[in-house]
C-alpha cells in the first residue's frame, strides 16, 4: 500500500467554540469510553453501503476517490468507516469486474483545531495493516484538517462522499439570550420558552451552513450519510423521558457545588452547553428548505444501554461508572475551560454517585438520528 500522512490547515475558516473530546487512550479518554458511538455506527452501516453502490451508479468509478470524515474526533471509530467504505468500493469494483487499477483514495479527516490528531494518527497503521490485508494496491493517502465544518473547508465541487457521526448536535457556539437558563446547563423542564426557541434558532443556522457548504463542496451526484444523536425537545412534556437528563443531572451537580461554596455561581448561571438533539421533524425541514440536497433516508432508532454495554452483567455501580466516563469524555473538556480542571475529579465523581442512585431503568438511551443525502 502507498499511505501519506498531511496535517493541513485552513485559515479562512473561524472556529467560534473549541470543542473536542477528552484526548489520549486514559480511563476517560473517548478512545476508551466511544463504545456507544462505535455500536451506533455500525447499526447504520448499511445505509452507507447503499449510498456508496447508489453512488457509484450514478458517478461510476472516479480515478481518485475523496471522502471526508467530519467531526472524526481522536478515537478508532472513525478509522472503521474508513475501512469500510473503501472495502465497499472495492467489492464494487471486483464485482463488476472493472479491470483497470484501483482508485486511489483521498482521506481527509477534519475536526476543530483541539481535537487530537496525534492520538488519531497513532491508529493509522491500524487501518493500512486491515487494508493491505484485503487489496494490497490500495492507494490512500490521509489527510488531517482542522476546522469548523460549519463553514467552507474544500474547494469547489471536489468531494465524492461526505461522512460524518456524532458531531452535529454540537453547535457553533452557544446560543445567544440564555441568561435566564439559571441554575440549568441545557434545556430543561424548568427552562423558560426562549431558551428553547434560542437553541432552534442556532440549530437551524448551523445546520443550514453546514448543508449550503457541503453543496459548494460535493460532486453532483456524490453522497452524504450523517448520524448524530436526536430528540424531540420542541415536545416540552417529552422533556422527562429524553436524553437531556443526563446533562440535566450534570447541571444538578454542579448547582450542588454552588450551594456548597466550590464552584462561583455566576460561573454556572454563565454556562451552557452547546448542544441541541433536533428531532426528524426539524432535520427534514431544514433540508428541504436549504435545497443543496436530495433526502434520500431518515430514520430514527433507539438502543437499549445493555447493547451499548455488550449485554454485560453489570451492577448499578457498573453501569454508573460506564454512563459517568462516556458523559466525561465528552463533556470535560468544555467543562473544565469554563469552571477550571482542578474540580473536575470531584464533579464526575459525585455525577457518578447520581448516576448509580438513578439506574439504567431511569436514565433513557439517547435517540440515534441517521440521514442520507445525495448531492444535487
Amino acid at each position: 500500500m502507498v499511505t501519506q500522512i498531511t496535517l493541513t490547515t485552513m485559515a479562512a475558516n473561524n472556529c467560534k467554540l473549541a470543542v473536542h473530546m477528552n484526548a489520549g487512550d486514559g480511563e476517560t479518554s473517548y478512545t476508551n469510553n466511544s463504545a456507544p458511538q462505535k455500536i451506533g455506527i455500525t447499526k447504520s452501516l448499511h445505509v452507507l453501503e447503499r449510498a456508496i453502490e447508489e453512488m457509484i451508479t450514478d458517478i461510476g468509478f472516479p480515478k481518485v476517490f475523496k471522502i471526508a470524515d467530519l467531526g472524526c474526533s481522536s478515537g478508532p471509530n472513525t478509522l472503521l468507516v474508513i475501512s469500510h467504505i473503501i472495502e465497499k468500493i472495492e467489492e464494487l469494483r471486483h464485482k463488476q469486474k472493472i479491470s483497470r487499477n484501483s482508485p486511489e483514495y483521498e482521506v481527509f479527516l477534519s475536526d476543530l483545531p483541539g481535537n487530537d490528531f496525534n492520538n488519531l494518527f497513532k491508529l493509522l497503521p491500524d487501518l493500512y495493516e486491515k487494508l493491505d490485508i484485503n487489496n494490497p494496491s490500495t492507494k490512500c493517502f490521509v489527510s488531517g484538517l482542522p476546522g469548523s465544518f460549519y463553514g467552507r473547508l474544500f474547494p469547489c465541487n471536489s468531494l465524492n462522499l461526505v461522512y460524518s457521526s456524532y458531531s452535529l448536535h454540537w453547535l457553533s457556539q452557544t446560543p445567544e439570550g440564555l441568561e435566564s437558563n439559571k441554575d440549568n446547563i441545557c434545556i430543561a423542564e424548568t427552562s423558560p420558552p426562549e431558551i428553547l426557541e434560542a437553541y432552534i434558532k442556532q440549530h437551524r443556522k448551523n445546520f443550514s451552513t453546514f448543508l449550503s457548504s457541503r453543496g459548494e463542496e460535493m460532486v453532483r451526484g456524490g453522497r452524504m450519510v450523517l448520524t448524530f444523536v436526536g430528540g424531540k425537545l420542541k415536545d416540552r412534556a417529552s422533556l422527562k423521558q429524553d436524553q437531556t437528563i443526563q446533562i440535566f443531572l450534570l447541571g444538578k451537580t454542579l448547582a450542588e457545588m454552588v450551594a456548597e461554596g466550590m464552584i462561583k455561581k455566576a460561573d454556572l448561571h454563565s454556562f451552557n452547553l452547546p448542544v441541541y438533539p433536533p428531532s426528524k421533524e426539524e432535520v427534514e425541514e431544514i433540508i428541504r428548505n436549504e435545497g443543496s440536497f436530495n433526502l434520500d433516508k431518515l430514520e430514527e432508532f433507539i438502543l437499549p444501554w445493555e447493547v451499548y454495554t455488550g449485554n454485560a452483567n453489570l451492577d448499578r455501580y457498573g453501569w454508573g461508572k460506564f454512563i459517568t466516563n462516556f458523559i466525561r469524555a465528552f463533556s470535560e473538556p468544555t467543562l473544565a475551560a469554563h469552571f477550571g480542571s482542578s474540580i473536575m475529579d470531584e464533579v464526575y465523581r459525585r455525577y457518578e454517585k447520581k448516576m448509580v442512585e438513578a439506574g439504567p431503568k431511569e436514565i433513557p438511551p439517547f435517540p440515534n438520528m441517521l440521514v442520507s443525502l445525495t448531492k444535487k
